[in-house]
């Protein structure tokens, strides 16, 4: 239990009741005592009742809840949670996997710890706190963490520079908290990838894409692929790996492309079979000669914030629009995206708004999310962030 205590207005503690772990600024009506940012603060409705505790921060969400229970937060509080989102993983097959040894061990709300990201690379755990409470845990987090790991874990590595709120009253450096490789070699599906969380997107690998970079290789034999905004390539060497007639990559950033190239090699591919662009997809898209039989859009997030959601949304229905024109007669396209603030429906619409403009017959095959090392809370529907539609396009 802390000192400070939050009290909310009338009416206002319907959605921590039901355990979202939110609480708004606009939703406080009284604040006792001088909370910090990262403070532990406990929350009460307007009755004086306990209804969670959770880290202090300036800012629109002013609470994260991570107990809805009025228990002490100590060591072996965080312990607890830590272990308990490893054996969801060992109950996955995912933490003694000899074909893949990448995944998320800690998905913020989805394991009860509201902005907390820990990704484990083959021997290396990647913290990345989102809230300052959390950042602040750091090495208590990586003690846990050598303890869970014993000698499998050779590395941990704290990269939340990017990823906290920009306005914070210290500075905030990447840096390494236990061992000090900056990159491994790991496995997804037996295939190959060189991640680097030091100098590489995220924690470095866009991991929940695992299933889905499957499902692309499943479709890819025969078939000629193209990969927009292919970052390392993953869906590439997935595609190659099923036999496709050819691949080409594309992505704006030349570093992109070296780190795709790098893993295509990884994995053996040589000669005509891969080609790598670096180049704007849109601008690919709209002058490329060639029909592929099959396409995946994988953008970055269009919008993080709900006042660019329109502008995202039109983002989105341009670039889908254009390949849904472009593909082969019985083509396939994978169209994804990862901008939490544009559900599943708004997202199916845009599609559905791009399909009526292309003019094409297109049924849909699958319905795409994010793994089960990704899995959001019931109660924190925000949590599904990644929407994907597999259409095949005749």
């Amino acid at each position: 239990m802390s000192e400070t205590k939050i009290v909310l207005k009338s009416g206002k503690d319907d959605a921590v009741l039901r355990q979202h772990p939110w609480v708004f600024s606009g939703a406080i009506k009284k604040t006792y005592g001088n909370p910090q940012e990262g403070d532990i603060v406990d929350v009460y409705n307007n009755k004086d009742r306990f209804l969670g505790c959770g880290h202090w921060q300036n800012g629109s969400i002013a609470v994260r809840v991570f107990s809805f229970e009025p228990i002490e937060i100590d060591s072996n509080f965080w312990k607890s949670k830590l272990e308990m989102a490893y054996k969801v993983r060992q109950s996955l097959g995912l933490t003694d996997n000899a074909e893949t040894n990448v995944y998320r061990l800690v998905f913020a709300e989805g394991d009860g710890l509201p902005g907390l990201i820990i990704d484990f690379y083959n021997g290396a755990a990647v913290i990345q706190a989102h809230s300052i409470g959390m950042y602040l845990l750091r090495k208590e987090f990586t003690k846990v963490l050598q303890d869970i790991y014993g000698d499998k874990l050779h590395t941990v590595y704290s990269k939340s520079k990017g990823s906290l709120p920009k306005n914070i009253a210290f500075e905030v450096e990447n840096e390494f908290l236990f061992g000090d490789k900056e990159s491994e070699i790991v496995l997804e599906g037996n295939n190959k990838f060189e991640v680097n969380w030091v100098n590489g997107q995220k924690t470095g690998f866009f991991i929940d894409q695992r299933f889905n970079r499957e499902l692309v290789g499943k479709y890819s034999k025969g078939r000629s692929v193209l990969n927009t905004f292919c970052y390392t390539g993953g869906f590439s060497v997935y595609a190659l790996q099923q036999d496709a007639k050819l691949v080409h990559s594309v992505d704006s950033s030349a570093k992109a492309i070296d780190l795709t190239d790098q893993n295509i090699k990884l994995n053996g591919f040589e000669g005509d079979a891969h080609k790598s662009f670096a180049i704007d997809t849109m601008s690919f898209l709209q002058e490329m000669e060639e029909s592929y039989d099959l396409i995946i859009l994988d953008p970055p997030a269009y919008a993080k914030h709900r006042d660019v959601r329109h502008k995202a949304v039109q983002g989105y229905k341009r670039l889908n629009a254009v390949a849904l024109k472009k593909i082969a007669p019985g083509g396939i396209l994978f169209t994804f995206s990862c901008s939490q603030v544009v559900d599943r429906r708004l997202f199916e619409s845009t599609v559905l708004a791009a399909a009526i403009q292309s003019g094409r017959k297109i049924r849909v095959l699958h319905h795409l999310s994010q793994p089960a090392d990704h899995a959001a809370s019931i109660y924190h529907v925000e949590g599904e962030y990644l929407k994907g539609l597999v259409l095949y396009v005749e």
